[in-house]
């Protein structure tokens, strides 16, 4: 006689989540209220201003639905900034077209570019060329491969949301077939995405590092860009299997069986694979070769979408179709970006960083080289996620005169740089290239990937500190 086991689900007991729940909104409720009763004093600039990012982070991290935990922050930041109706109206219409909801935008354009190189058949076909890149079928050989993947098409692109929204399709049925979690295949996509974001020769901040510190490209990978790249890929040896193992004991986080299915043998499979390449090999080489910005995903991901549809003998209503099913699964991402964008907008109105500036700037006036290297990275490190480009700019015109005066050379300064205006992206809070991991990864265990970001923060921060050492 046997018994039936239920399967595990991975999900707490009801009591537990009903108590847990609890906590999260009564923390919520403790947000809002502050920021009502703080709103009647307070004016910008204000260091209340962090508030919301306070509240934004505790939120997250206990596990509260990332849409509403988002939605909890810039309704805190609203009450703070005491906005009437209208100009919450102004502030929602101002962020659809900042380059935070952009992101969004560019991860529901990945979902239905996706689901056209699943219908078609493309997908599988170009998973097993992604696998040949490196050699053996193993789980390390597998997740070097995406790590590739990743950093490869950023760094050509220069932008994380628009190479990773054509990798994910690609690679999330090979990694569902080996076996990997969601959160495992977000852990590697981020470290192998954020390598390759370090080394982009076009992306805005690099851009912005290279023209600060007035150096070349090639300085910058020495002492700069290239230390984090070969960081992150060692740390993954350690960190992927880490997560792979925890997540899967936990249950819940591996992928469904559709996405695990056997290669799709539609007829027209190889044409649109044949196709896709061209056209995708066609708009890489014109991001690199114009510089084009982080909006140029939302020309080419709809035309490698249509152009595959088409190769791949996809009527009309069928191309559209599966666009739409593809798009509307991420739709909630979207909105999640479009407010997060506006959290970041009213935290920035109320410039809380411009009073730590005010207050903590001056004593890096009479401090030797390395300390005031260390204290300028640490304060754009405090910049609001999502403006890496604008931090740089800004460090280098408050400080940039008074560094060289102290004997800051250009290679120190590229060091500083990339460390203040990247060090957010790992962490300590969540941020917007979290987010579009987890939206192109499928995955929603966002205290997972921010702890691999700390994992990669700690020693990377070191080994910046050891490059100043020798640098000045």
């Amino acid at each position: 006689m046997t018994t039936k086991v239920a399967p595990a689900t991975g999900n707490p007991p009801a009591g537990t989540r009903s108590a847990a729940n609890v906590v999260r909104y009564s923390l919520a409720a403790l947000g809002l209220v502050g920021s009502a009763v703080l709103g009647a004093f307070v004016h910008a600039p204000t260091v209340w201003g962090l508030l919301p990012v306070v509240l934004y982070a505790v939120l997250s991290l206990s596990g509260m639905h990332l849409l509403l935990a988002t939605a909890c922050a810039l309704v805190s930041g609203i009450l703070l900034d005491h906005r009437s109706p209208a100009r919450i109206g102004e502030l929602l219409g101002h962020s659809l077209g900042d380059t935070v909801t952009l992101i969004g935008v560019i991860v529901v354009l990945g979902g239905a570019l996706g689901e056209v190189l699943r219908v078609t058949g493309a997908a599988d076909v170009l998973v097993r060329g992604v696998l040949r890149v490196i050699p053996g079928n193993s789980r390390i050989a597998i997740q070097f491969g995406v790590m590739l993947a990743c950093l490869v098409l950023v760094f050509a692109l220069g932008t994380l949301a628009g190479a990773l929204a054509i990798v994910a399709p690609i690679v999330i049925p090979v990694v569902a077939r080996a076996g990997f979690t969601r959160s495992a295949t977000a852990s590697m996509m981020f470290l192998g995405g954020c390598a390759g974001l370090a080394l982009a020769p076009f992306a805005g901040s690099n851009i912005a590092i290279l023209d600060a510190a007035k150096i070349g490209y090639g300085t910058y990978l020495l002492v700069g860009a290239g230390p984090l790249a070969v960081l992150s890929i060692l740390l993954s040896l350690v960190v992927v299997p880490r997560v792979q193992r925890r997540s899967a004991a936990e249950g819940g986080d591996f992928y469904s069986p559709e996405q695990v299915e056997k290669p799709n043998e539609a007829p027209h499979s190889g044409r649109a694979t044949v196709v896709f390449g061209i056209f995708l090999a066609a708009t890489v080489a014109y991001a690199v070769v114009a510089g084009a910005s982080t909006s140029f995903p939302l020309l080419a991901l709809p035309v490698l979408a249509v152009v595959t549809a088409a190769a791949g003998g996809l009527s009309v209503p069928e191309t559209v179709a599966a666009l739409a099913r593809g798009g509307g699964r991420l739709f909630e991402t979207f909105l999640m970006f479009w407010l997060l964008a506006a959290f970041f907008q009213i935290v920035d109105e109320l410039k809380p960083y411009d009073v730590l500036l005010g207050r903590f700037g001056p004593m890096l006036h009479d401090m030797p080289v390395l300390p005031f290297a260390i204290g300028v990275a640490m304060l754009g490190w405090l910049g609001v996620p999502g403006a890496t480009a604008a931090h740089v700019v800004l460090l280098n015109k408050v400080f940039g005169s008074l560094g060289t005066a102290l004997g800051m050379t250009p290679a120190a300064w590229a060091v500083t740089y990339l460390w203040g205006s990247k060090a957010d992206t790992y962490g300590p809070f969540p941020n917007a290239n979290m987010m579009s991991v987890l939206g192109f990864s499928e995955s929603n265990r966002l205290k997972t990937l921010l702890s691999v970001g700390w994992v990669v923060l700690v020693p990377a921060a070191l080994m910046y500190l050891l490059i100043l050492i020798v640098l000045l």
